[in-house]
């Protein structure tokens, strides 16, 4: 008798994970997560043109092992729905240097931190699809079986995987009343899966409702090297 009872506790407990499971599956399909996927999506297409009346300043600091090598100022602004980024200052970290000797390591180290410069840039371009990614990106990812919700405090966390390169992880955090980006946080690689590249990125909001990159920070795990990007002064054009 005792073992009969067992035997329904644990088909009853069964039946129970099964209707849970059944629910947590209906609600990843349905309809109140495309609506909320569509309205991010129509948010971020109609942002991405209020952004294009906007030109901002862009300063841009690498770092290795946490020593600033090289600080630029850009004047950035929209055009064909990409950035156009224009270099206003340039200030190097000084290498010091003089005799033969102090010219031949001056000029070494132009040489290495020339090429940590152009992987600052890869970096920085990379980051830069997760941060202002393409719209129907989202749905497709839907469709592919690749993101997932999860409800917060007044927000929603898409988790996405394989999102612009094969087995990322992007964890994007969207403001419920705004439907805009908060911030970004991704996991990703640059050309090889052991080159990691954690990305950061924080939004904000002008006055006209306008959501924008306020800051990103993108570390080169392998390299040590750190890309920082700092917007500010937003002037319609």
């Amino acid at each position: 008798m005792i073992t009969r009872s067992k035997n329904i506790c644990h088909v009853a407990a069964g039946l129970a994970a099964l209707v849970l499971f059944s629910g947590v599956v209906s609600m990843a399909q349905s309809p109140q997560m495309e609506d909320k996927l569509m309205a991010i999506k129509q948010n971020m297409a109609a942002n991405k043109q209020k952004l294009a009346q906007y030109s901002w300043t862009e300063v841009e600091t690498i770092s290795i092992k946490g020593d600033v090598k090289d600080t630029k100022t850009y004047q950035v602004r929209m055009a064909n729905g990409q950035q156009q980024k224009t270099l206003v200052n340039d200030q190097k970290a000084s290498s010091g240097g003089g005799r033969r000797e102090g010219r031949l390591k001056e000029h070494v180290v132009e040489k290495k931190t020339e090429e940590f410069q152009q992987y600052g840039q890869q970096i920085g371009a990379l980051a830069k699809q997760y941060t202002t990614p393409d719209p129907d990106r989202l749905m497709q990812a839907k469709q592919q079986g690749n993101l997932s919700l999860q409800p917060g405090s007044g927000t929603v966390s898409l988790v996405i995987k394989s999102f612009v390169k094969p087995n990322d992880q992007v964890t994007m955090t969207i403001s419920e009343q705004t439907k805009a980006p908060v911030s970004i946080q991704v996991n990703s690689y640059l050309n090889d899966p052991s080159d990691a590249v954690n990305i950061n990125a924080q939004f904000a909001q002008l006055p006209d409702g306008t959501n924008h990159v306020a800051t990103t920070t993108i570390n080169g795990v392998a390299k040590q090297l750190t890309v920082s990007d700092q917007n500010s002064n937003y002037q319609k054009m």
